[in-house]
This record gives C-alpha cells, sequence and structure tokens, in this order.
C-alpha cells in the first residue's frame, strides 16, 4: 500500500469521525427540504478505467412538465442546493468513496462512466490513478474552464504527481472553495457535457 492510500485512509476516516456531528443534520435538511434519496448516486470512470458507484449530497429536485419531463437544471436546483454547492459541502459523502478505495483525496475528478468510450489514448491517461475529491483542474478554473484544459490539467497532474504537489492542491482548494470561484459556466448550472467533437447540450450533473 502506498503512502498516498495510507494518507487517503487516515484523513477520509478523521473528517468522517470529526464531521459526523455535522453530517446529520445536513442530511436530514436535504431530507426535509427536497425529499428522498438525500444521496445522488452515479456511476463515474475509475482507476483502471473501472466504474463506481460516485457519492454526492442531492442538490436539486426531481420536478418534471406536463409531459414527464425532467425540468431544466436552473429550475430543479433548490436554494439549499445552490448553498451546497457554493460551498462544497454536497462533496462530504465522497469521503466514503476514498475510504473504500473507489477515489483519493486528490487525483483527476471522477466522470461520467459513459464518456470512457469517448477518451483518446492521451485523455485515457486520466485513469491511471484514483480520480480524486479535488484536484489540479479544480485549483485552476474548476467548471468555469473548457474540457480540453481540464484533461491537460489532469494528465499534467499524473506526469507530476507528489505528496507535495497534493499538499498545494489542497491548500488551493481551500482558497477556491472559499472564495466561491469556478463553481459553474457562466450561463449554466452545470458542467456542459463531454463529447468527443463537441460539447453537447445536455448537462452532467
Amino acid at each position: 500500500m502506498t503512502l498516498k492510500r495510507l494518507v487517503d485512509i487516515a484523513v477520509s476516516a478523521l473528517a468522517l469521525l470529526l464531521l459526523s456531528p455535522a453530517l446529520l443534520p445536513l442530511w436530514i435538511l436535504i431530507r426535509r427540504r427536497m425529499g428522498s434519496p438525500v444521496l445522488f448516486r452515479q456511476q463515474r470512470g475509475g482507476l483502471g478505467n473501472r466504474p463506481f458507484v460516485f457519492y454526492k449530497f442531492r442538490t436539486m429536485t426531481d420536478a418534471r412538465d406536463t409531459k414527464g419531463e425532467m425540468l431544466p437544471d436552473h429550475i430543479r436546483l433548490t436554494t439549499l442546493g445552490r448553498w451546497l454547492r457554493d460551498s462544497s459541502l454536497d462533496e462530504l459523502p465522497q469521503l466514503w468513496n476514498v475510504l473504500k478505495g473507489d477515489m483519493s483525496l486528490i487525483g483527476p475528478r471522477p466522470l461520467l462512466a459513459d464518456y470512457l468510450n469517448f477518451y483518446d489514448q492521451r485523455q485515457r491517461r486520466r485513469h491511471e490513478v484514483r480520480p480524486g475529491i479535488t484536484g489540479w483542474a479544480q485549483v485552476n478554473g474548476r467548471n468555469a474552464i473548457s474540457w480540453p484544459e481540464k484533461f491537460e490539467l489532469d494528465i499534467w497532474y499524473i506526469e507530476n504527481c507528489s505528496l507535495h504537489l497534493d499538499a498545494v492542491i489542497i491548500w488551493g482548494t481551500l482558497k477556491v472553495a472559499l472564495g466561491r470561484r469556478g463553481i459553474d459556466r457562466s450561463g449554466d448550472v452545470t458542467m456542459p457535457r463531454f463529447s468527443p467533437n463537441v460539447l453537447a447540450l445536455k448537462k452532467e450533473i
């Protein structure tokens, strides 16, 4: 077991223990405001291109129009949900993903499992390491940068990763979260869905 993995286990376990008094009230608040389920679950691509179940706190309702179609993201995103995103509290359940070994504290953000068939050879390198709760792309633009920029930042991290760089990213993440920078792209509440040729209109949560 690598030192990075030992740090992941120790920090995620300690964080879950210390945050447990806050997680329960947050769970109850989300349940009352947005209903069940409290956790958003989705298949994401992980280490070695293996999909895993990714967890976040729910930030949107399931509101639909008269035809039964899901309403646009900006309508379904609640005031509580936006606060959770702005504060990055919606990411806390991923500490469980880290403890399980699906993710690391630091690494390329896990993307939809559907994207695994879209990557070129260079983009596929992002799966040489465990995906992270935060990463180099998140402290250098987050959702305000393009897909090509994200991938290049992810690959740069893989080629230069170290515990020192991870510490730099953690410090940068705290500054980004406190400054609430790069949470959404201009005019969107979610990052546009990735496609190999164009940015499709469908959104990713």
